[in-house]
Formats: structure tokens, C-alpha cells, sequence
């Protein structure tokens, strides 16, 4: 069954994110960010780019020919990812395919939209029966 993990007081989203795709693809797990807002899919990609982390994080959009051959998918068809390891949840909404993956994580930081959005998003997978795991992020680097 699928696991899921909320990362909350996150200090900044992108920041969070770059470091859970780096520890999902070194333990050789395929990654989707999924989102369907193609602006925030195109700063997810430029971040990745310029994230300063140890090594290159390669990732492509969803719908990229060469998406099959690539560890980290950005956007909203899980069909194009190579195995379903990783959802990393960006969306207003849950994702209809999202126990298709071993885990889904939620990165939650402190504005008040999001804390609301995230409670919603608790509450579905609780009422389903899910895995939860929360992870508190205030104070860490």
C-alpha cells in the first residue's frame, strides 16, 4: 500500500524539494513531481537546474520523448514515468493515480492556504486508510 509522507514547516518549498528527488533517484527510485500548472512546472525545472546540489538531478518534462529514460518527470501523466516509486505532490488537488506509487509526499510550508490544503489532503488519505508520516521541518537547514 501506498506510504505517505508530509513534509511540514517547510522553509521553502523548492529547497525541500531538490533534496527529496536527490535522496529518492540515490536510493534508484524514479521520481514524478506532479503538477498540472505548466508555470509552476517550468520554475520546478529551472530550479532543478540551478539548485546547488552535489550532483545534476536529470529531469524532464512529462511529456518529453525521452521522458521513459528519465528518473525525475515534471507535470501530470504518471504513464510516462518508468516505475511508479515517487509521487512528490504539487497540486491544488490529490492526484486520481496516486496509490499507483509507493510513496507520495507533500511539502507543506507555513502560509495559511497551504496549511489548509494540506489538512484537506491529510484528512482524504486518513479516511482511505493510508500510511501517514508526518516530518517537521521547522529549524532545519
Amino acid at each position: 500500500m501506498t506510504r505517505v509522507d508530509f513534509y511540514f514547516n517547510a522553509p521553502g518549498k523548492l529547497e525541500v524539494l531538490t533534496k527529496l528527488v536527490v535522496k529518492a533517484t540515490s536510493a534508484g527510485k524514479c521520481v514524478l513531481i506532479y503538477t498540472q500548472d505548466a508555470a509552476q512546472a517550468r520554475q520546478v525545472d529551472q530550479f532543478l537546474w540551478s539548485a546547488r546540489v552535489l550532483s545534476f538531478i536529470p529531469h524532464l518534462p512529462c511529456q518529453h520523448a525521452k521522458a521513459a529514460d528519465t528518473p525525475v518527470l515534471i507535470g501530470a501523466d504518471p504513464d510516462r514515468i518508468a516505475s511508479p516509486d515517487v509521487l512528490i505532490n504539487l497540486d491544488a488537488a490529490v492526484p486520481e493515480c496516486f496509490s499507483r506509487f509507493e510513496r507520495v509526499l507533500e511539502i507543506v510550508t507555513e502560509e495559511a492556504g497551504e496549511l489548509e490544503l494540506s489538512r484537506q489532503h491529510y484528512r482524504l488519505f486518513k479516511q482511505k486508510g493510508y500510511a501517514l508520516e508526518t516530518h517537521d521541518l521547522k529549524g532545519r537547514t
